[in-house]
Parts: structure tokens; sequence; C-alpha cells
């Protein structure tokens, strides 16, 4: 008799308007103390703005919200905050220059009765207790700015703890944190069920969502899809779900007949953390580099790139010598790099879809007086957005607006204008839904039949084995192992990823 119990959050025919926009239109969830509700759908299938309305951050057009069987409209967020529901977000709330203990009672304080000093002594003591009750050993007086990414989101799921949270959103916890913070931070999730506490969790990471959660609720183009128990539920009926049509292919792979060699890698070496790396890829062809976190991967990529300054070794372009100081050399010989932090290293938040995409080749859109010609400049604009089907109103839409799939399109339009031979592409996919993803392949599928060469850096194994042409396999620094499309699988990457060349052989 599964789930006698009355949920802890009920959210019933949520509608939400914005001005020419229906975001949700009836979409329902329900979760329960104890257990982990996975909340999943495609980048703008409303999810967000679910979560904003249960944290008081916007206000539903129509609807019931129950919490242990009470109706109530949290109209802020202290409100949802004292009704029990916390939220941690993607990118984390913390500041950097205060100690742990005062983060996890910022805005919050406990004070002396009679001073009305803060009470630091209370403070240490209650944020050592929240702290072990999710097995985190951090100093509570260390600087947030001094401890790693997981133990600062270990901080804000302290913070939900001394608010006395029953709810705790987590959306895309995971993205910056490496495979063992992850697992400790399953570990506390696990913990936070023990508690009776109800977590939501939204992420993109398929495999994350049968390992954590409990159920799923999907939802699409802001309907409510259906409910289910991971457990009888199946990856591809999931993704079905959520994109509305089957994916018979996830990774269409297209066979393209490679041509000459475009770039060659001799002898290349960066600090301790690109060792000895040769290496050719061809007009036509993904070669796709795996390997564990701190692999060497993307010193590799910008070592290439000219943004780290190679100690030793060559690259040749079409047979060529080339010398690559720096990125704008690396333009200037045809190779490109599409950074894994879109928003650090590809994007100016700021600034237009379409100055975003020509910002790297204004010098084409000069006229004979040295200004830009701004007519051709959003025709080619307009052109490539529609090319890589980049869902924005218009070009002049402020990029930091679109969802993460068409802000990495944007990138990739960025570059694909200045026709680069070699396009170096690292995560490709990080945090974007599925249907994007796909689109992201078979754009790099168009790419490889004009004749390009790829280099695809990828932490996604699926992705790997699905897109590439050749995979090489990195080991501190080092390139242990390199495999054909066709003989490629998961166990072989995974024994050249952990095992140094010399036992390989």
């Amino acid at each position: 008799m599964e789930n006698q119990k009355k949920p802890m959050l009920q959210m019933i025919d949520i509608k939400k308007y914005f001005p020419g926009v229906k975001a949700l239109d009836g979409v329902n969830l329900n979760a329960y103390g104890g257990e982990v509700l996975a909340l999943l759908g495609e980048n703008g299938a409303g999810k967000s703005t679910l979560m904003k309305i249960l944290s008081g951050v916007y206000k539903k057009d129509s609807g019931k919200i129950l919490i242990e069987g009470e109706e109530v409209e949290p109209s802020n967020i202290k409100e949802a905050e004292k009704l029990g529901v916390a939220i941690i977000h993607q990118e984390l709330s913390v500041l950097p220059n205060l100690t742990v203990e005062e983060n996890i009672f910022l805005g919050n304080e406990r004070y002396s009765k009679y001073t009305r000093k803060i009470n630091k002594k209370l403070l240490r003591e209650r944020s050592t207790m929240f702290l072990e009750q999710i097995g985190c050993k951090v100093n509570p007086d260390a600087l947030v700015k001094d401890i790693n990414v997981g133990d600062q989101q270990m901080i804000e799921i302290a913070k939900a703890l001394t608010k006395n949270s029953r709810i705790i959103i987590m959306d895309e916890p995971t993205t910056a944190l490496t495979e063992v913070e992850t697992k400790k931070l399953f570990e506390v999730v696990n913990k936070l069920k023990e508690k009776g506490i109800a977590v939501i969790y939204i992420s993109h990471r398929m495999e994350e969502i049968f390992t954590i959660c409990d159920k799923v609720t999907v939802l699409r183009d802001g309907k409510y899809v259906g409910e289910s128990l991971t457990k009888d539920v199946s990856y591809d009926e999931l993704i079905s779900m959520m994109v509305g049509r089957k994916l018979e292919e996830q990774f269409p792979y297209k066979k393209v007949k490679p041509g000459k060699m475009l770039m060659k890698v001799e002898n290349l070496n960066y600090k301790n953390k690109v060792k000895d790396i040769n290496f050719e890829v061809k007009e036509g062809e993904i070669l796709g580099i795996a390997g564990l976190m701190g692999s060497g991967r993307t010193e590799l990529a910008k070592t290439i790139f000219g943004e780290y300054k190679k100690e030793s070794g060559e690259i040749f372009i079409e047979n060529e010598k080339v010398v690559i100081n720096s990125p704008k050399y690396a333009i200037k010989n045809g190779v490109c790099y599409l950074s894994e932090d879109r928003k650090k290293e590809g994007l100016v938040l700021g600034m237009t879809v379409g100055d975003n995409m020509t910002i790297s080749n204004l010098v084409k859109y000069e006229n004979s007086i040295k200004r830009i010609d701004k007519v051709r400049e959003k025709k080619d604009v307009e052109e490539y957005i529609k090319k890589l089907s980049v869902k924005t109103p218009s070009s002049d839409q402020i990029i930091k607006n679109l969802s993460g799939g068409n802000q990495q399109k944007a990138i990739l339009a960025k570059w694909i204008m200045l026709s680069p031979k070699v396009l170096i592409i690292d995560e490709p996919t990080k945090g974007i839904d599925v249907g994007a993803k796909k689109e992201i392949y078979e754009v790099l599928n168009e790419l490889k039949e004009m004749g390009k060469a790829i280099i695809m850096i990828s932490s996604d194994m699926p992705e790997v084995l699905g897109v590439s042409d050749r995979i090489l396999v990195m080991h501190e620094g080092k390139i242990t192992g390199e495999l054909s499309h066709e003989e490629a699988n998961q166990e072989k990457i995974m024994k050249y990823a952990v095992v140094a060349t010399h036992e390989n052989q």
C-alpha cells in the first residue's frame, strides 16, 4: 500500500501567466516527507517558475498550495522560509569573506539576551551541531572562500536546517561538484530523508535521478505530464515524457569519410598537467577526449588554444607548424575553443545574443571608415540563429535570459561564424536538457559533413561513445589509450582512465 501517508507538499492545478506567455498551465506536484522527488523537464518546461512560486518569488495566478494539509500562499521568500521551504540554488549564495558559522546563520543571527550583541558562543555551538547532523567536518571558523565548492553546498544545507525547513529544493546541485563531492552530497540527502524532510531535486543528469530519487514528476511546456516511482520508469520513458517524442537515437552518429589531416600535436607539455601529448585530427572527424576529473583534458585544450603557454612541443595546422602564444593566434590559425564554463569564459551575460555571436569577429563587419556595418552584422546573426535553432525572441535579447542550451548554441554560432578548421568543444552539453543536447549533436554532425575537425572533451560517457569517431583517453596528463567508434565501450574507456600507461601495455 504505497504512500498511505499524506504529502508534505501538494501543489494543485497551478497556473501562472506572464505577458504573452502561459508559463504554467495546471501543474500538479506531490512531495512526501522522507523522500526525494525529482522534478524533470527540458529548459523552459516550467520547473523554475513552479519552484519560485513555492519559495515566494512569484505569486501564482490560480491553484492551491498545501503544506501538511494547510493551504498557504507565500508572498515573499521570508514567508516561504517561515513555512519551512528552503531553496539551494545552482549558483550558491554564500558570502566568501564571512566564516562558515556566519554564513549558516546569516539573517538568522542569535543575540545575547542582555547585551543584544551576536552570541558567538551560541553560534559556534549550533553551527557545529547542524554541520555534524549532515556529516560535514569543515571548521565553523573557516572563511568560506578557503573551502571547496562541495563544502560550500553543505553550508547552504546547514543554513536550511537552522530555519527548520521541511521542504528543501535543490537546483542542479552537482553541476560544479567532483565525483567525490557528489557522493558526499548524496549521503547528506539520505540524512535529510531520515529526518523526514521532503527534498525536491532538479537535475539534467539522468543517472543521478535513478541513484538518489524516489519519485519523479515531469513537466513539459508548462504542463504536468505525469508522476512515477523511479523504480517503475525507464530512462527511455522519462526522455519520452520530457520531450514529447521518442528519441529513437539519442546520439545521432553520422559516419563521414575522414579527409586530410587538419591538426597534429607533437610532444606537447604544460607544467605537470599535459605530458608528452601526441595526436592528430582529420577533416570530418570528431575526436573525443575522455578521462576522469583532473586527468588534464581541459588543460590540454587550453594549451592548444594558447590560453596556457606550452613548455615544449609543436602544433601543426595542415602540416604547417604554427606558433600559438595566445587565443588570438589560435583563432588566426583556424583553431577555436568553446569552454566548459560558458558563463565565465564563453559569454558576456549583459550583452545581447547578436553581440555575443559577433564579438570575436567584429573586424569582418568594419566598413571603409572602420565602423561596424550593423545591417550586414544583423543579417549574419539572424542567419545563424535560424541555422542553429537558437530559441530567442530576437537577436537583441540579453543572452543571460536564454536557457543554457540556447546560450550554448549561441556560443557555437560565434565560433562557426569564424569558419574554423578545428573546433575544440569542452563539455558541450553540460547543464543542458535532453532535447537541446540532440540539437547540438546534429550541429556537430553538420560541421563534420562540412569537413571541420572537432575535438570534443566530455565527462558524459554515453556522449563520448555516441558521438565520437575516435576516442583518446587521458590519465594524469597522459594519453593512455585510443579507441575507434566501433571498438569503444564504457569498460575499455574506464580501464584506460584509471590505469597508468605502462600498466595498459
